[in-house]
């Protein structure tokens, strides 16, 4: 291949000649794993979606933890939350307008912005220019943090694309998932080949490190070598750390919606020193559909998985 293009030819034995994996996914491990991550902080807050769902002059309205919340743009387009219930007569806040800034109830032209009135008292939100975030203090029960925990993520052009599925599960479903990197080439053999966990999680050092070429069409892929971390309880990343997009991210968050349902935002942040990223980068909105596409795809099978743990749970029944 042409050193301008990422692809290489590779070669990998069919599926059922894989060398299993179930011997080295250890449940205990994982769970040790799972249990490090939900302890650490969050400082109350919770991604509700793509910092691009809340756009100017419309509200956005989402239900965290059996709360529903509504987000808009507030002068100088600055992200506004509060509760979704109007404190009239209880109106739905995500039906109703913003105007100079200021989100009307439809039902009676009650205008709320940023400052308390009677019952309802806005919440503290962050845009981080790809995920918009609410605080829930009541919710979280942590101590509170002026800001979420964030990930580093690539710095300068950068292509990024968040998808969004609901499955029926909790936060900590998702995240055992996303710390079981094994199942990648069997569960997924449509995205990953040849897939091998090089480093496992210690108190030292929290990741898992992992050699895998995510497949592009036929015999050809991107060969990376990706670690994958979790800077607070309802967060995992997946960093490339050598190889094709280097400094590239994949987060994935899980937010609780209530009942037994949890919401999947997997933000895909991308860089490349390559020249021809430049021009990508450019035509952007043409290129998000298939980055967003690609993580529903692998997140419709992961969520069975989610699910199903979900479900073993539920019953108190888990293997291993």
């Amino acid at each position: 291949m042409p050193d301008r293009l990422p692809l290489r030819a590779f070669t990998s034995p069919p599926w059922s000649k894989q060398e299993p994996t179930w011997r080295d996914a250890k449940p205990a491990l994982i769970e040790a794993a799972l249990k490090r991550a939900t302890a650490r902080p969050s400082g109350n807050w919770f991604v509700v979606g793509a910092s691009r769902d809340v756009v100017r002059g419309k509200p956005f309205g989402r239900t965290v933890a059996g709360r529903e919340v509504v987000l808009w743009r507030g002068p100088g387009d600055v992200l506004v939350a509060g509760p979704g219930s109007c404190p009239h007569l209880g109106a739905p806040l995500c039906d109703g307008a913003v105007v100079g800034g200021e989100l009307v109830c439809r039902w009676h032209g009650l205008a709320l912005g940023g400052e308390r009135f009677g019952g309802w008292s806005p919440f503290p939100a962050h845009d981080d220019g790809v995920l918009a975030w609410v605080r829930l203090d009541d919710v979280g029960g942590e101590e509170p943090l002026p800001e979420p925990v964030l990930p580093a993520r690539p710095a300068g052009k950068v292509l990024d694309a968040v998808a969004t599925l609901i499955g029926r599960c909790e936060p900590e479903d998702v995240i055992a998932n996303r710390l079981d990197p094994w199942h990648g080439a069997w569960f997924h053999p449509y995205s990953f080949a040849n897939l091998r966990v090089i480093e496992t999680p210690t108190e030292e050092l929290d990741r898992f490190l992992v050699e895998v070429t995510f497949r592009v069409v036929g015999r050809f892929g991107v060969p990376v070598t990706a670690e994958f971390t979790c800077p607070e309880p309802r967060t995992v990343v997946m960093r490339i750390v050598s190889g094709e997009g280097e400094g590239s991210v994949v987060e994935t968050h899980a937010t609780p919606l209530g009942d037994g349902r949890t919401a999947v935002v997997e933000a895909t942040i991308a860089q490349s020193d390559r020249r021809g990223f430049a021009l990508v980068n450019r035509v952007a909105p043409a290129i998000r559909p298939a980055m967003r596409w690609t993580a529903a795809r692998l997140w419709r099978d992961d969520l069975a998985y989610a699910e199903r743990r979900y479900a073993l749970r539920s019953k108190g029944v888990l293997p291993g």
